[in-house]
């Protein structure tokens, strides 16, 4: 098992009490896995007297976001003030951090007063949709934590909601303080690296590579997301540098004699999400793998099927024609996906399986995870699936999915944490976590690896690969959290960074 081990959290010393009553809040708290990881990960700093820098003085900058919140900054103020002895200061020029960030939300419909009615009356109660991407910073622009916050079901004031909110968990991270400075790696030489993949994790990559250069000018990473297989097979062929996939079988099913000559990382963890359009329904949808496998099936064809109907007590589900999406390249957010229907539906195992590539039964295709946010963000009654950020960036509703314990459990930082904890990965780092065991759990949650060769003949690539993978595996995980992506578990970044040095 590859969570946090709070008995390990526990014996280390830490300079602050505030570490260890972090560490013991919960298994499965987001927070306190990013704190237990980064002492875990850097055990010298644990005990050092005065390792970690306290935070005194904060500024909070205005969030970018629509004239919805234009009240969020005065209101997260107002809680800070309330929840920590900080002083927060006027000028940015005067504080030991800097927390800011940005993002959208916007009114999905209302509440119906009469939910069997069917009616969305204009006087029910605000449905928000969104997310806000939260960080800290030093002065230097380095971020050392960061969080993604979506909205409640329901809020009249959703400024004020959204402030409580950050608030809380803003305070947990400057009880602990900003982690100690790094060291100033060695300058590279001019160098590109080259890399294409999984469309899954392109977000937070593309994030890593531009923050990566700012400490590294020499080094240029470009990356083209264009799905699991095709970046692989690149990678085979030679053409790119490493390749980035969201199944941890993609060698094994593309060329699966030449698995020896490839290392696999873990980068971060992220969800899967059911995605739908549905005119007029601004609730959100449980679904049940069997009725997502009747789905994809082509067996449910209508959105008030029985089927849906049932699990959706009372909700005014329409007469309309259900429209799926599913992915046209071979792809890993794919193999999550029916990985997830092979391990809870015997029917979708037996005729489609696990695979970055099936063959779909029905439905329309498009290409990547932002091609299939946009295919159904344009077709009424659609439905598809991509990874958590791509529906909060393309405005739409995801459902909440029925786990293990038979609960309907919503992709959230907590539920993904859930589900990573209960990972049982082997020497090559691979390992499935759809359908974990525990509750909260949510249930189509995945890993997402780079691929890199083991062997690397250019001296100048091979160190500016292993340099940006050390780096990923500390700072770059710090940056995670504010897309929506949990930080890895800190026993699997240790086993990672030993691994590392096997690249020769």
């Amino acid at each position: 098992m590859v969570g946090r081990d709070p008995l390990r959290c526990q014996r280390i010393h830490c300079t602050y009490t505030e570490y260890s009553r972090l560490c013991n809040i919960g298994h499965s708290h987001w927070i306190a896995r990013l704190v237990c990881w980064y002492f875990l990960v850097n055990p010298s700093f644990a005990w050092q007297p005065g390792a970690s820098t306290p935070i005194r003085r904060l500024y909070v900058e205005p969030f970018t976001t629509n004239a919805r919140l234009d009240r969020l900054r005065v209101d997260l103020v107002a809680e800070l003030r309330k929840l920590s002895p900080i002083a927060l200061v006027p000028e940015e020029s005067n504080a030991d951090a800097i927390l800011g960030g940005g993002g959208e939300i916007w009114i999905k419909g209302y509440r119906s007063l009469n939910p069997r009615s069917g009616r969305l009356p204009s006087d029910g109660t605000p449905v928000y949709g969104g997310y806000l991407s939260v960080e800290l910073k030093n002065p230097r622009g380095q971020t050392f934590w960061s969080y993604l916050v979506t909205p409640s079901s329901t809020s009249e004031d959703i400024a004020e909601n959204l402030a409580r909110r950050i608030a809380k968990h803003v305070v947990e991270a400057l009880a602990v303080g900003e982690p100690p400075a790094r060291a100033a790696s060695a300058p590279l030489p001019a160098t590109t690296l080259h890399g294409a993949g999984a469309t899954f994790p392109y977000p937070v990559y593309k994030k890593w590579f531009t923050n990566y250069r700012l400490e590294n000018p020499s080094l240029e990473i470009t990356y083209d997301p264009v799905g699991s297989e095709a970046g692989v097979r690149r990678l085979l062929a030679g053409d790119v540098d490493f390749g980035a996939s969201d199944s941890p079988e993609a060698i094994h099913q593309i060329a699966p004699g030449k698995e020896a000559n490839y290392l696999l990382f873990p980068s971060v963890t992220g969800a899967v999400v059911p995605i739908v359009n549905l005119p007029g329904f601004s609730g959100d949808l449980a679904f049940t793998p069997e009725a997502l496998a009747a789905i994809y099936f082509g067996k449910v064809r209508k959105w008030n099927d029985p089927l849906l109907k049932r699990t959706n007590r009372g909700a005014p589900l329409p007469d309309l024609d259900i429209t799926v999406v599913h992915r046209a390249d071979g792809s890993g957010t794919t193999y999550a996906w029916t990985d997830f229907l092979s391990k809870t539906v015997p029917e979708w195992k037996a005729q489609v399986g696990a695979s970055l590539d099936p063959q779909w039964p029905a439905g329309r295709a498009a290409t990547g995870n932002d091609g299939v946010g946009s295919l159904v963000k344009e077709l009424g009654g659609s439905i598809g699936y991509v990874e958590l950020i791509y529906a909060l960036q393309h405005h739409l509703s995801f459902g909440r999915v029925r786990n293990r314990n038979g609960e309907f459990v919503s992709a959230s930082l907590e539920s993904i944490a859930r589900a990573a904890d209960q990972a049982a990965m082997g020497d090559d780092f691979r390992a499935s976590i759809v359908d974990p065991p525990g509750a909260g759990a949510y249930p189509i949650a995945s890993f997402t690896w780079l691929v890199v060769p083991a062997h690397i003949a250019d001296e100048g690539k091979r160190t500016a690969i292993t340099g940006f993978l050390k780096w990923m595996l500390g700072p770059g995980q710090m940056q995670a959290a504010a897309l929506g992506y949990l930080a890895l578990p800190a026993d699997l970044v240790a086993r990672e960074k030993t691994a590392i040095a096997t690249i020769h």
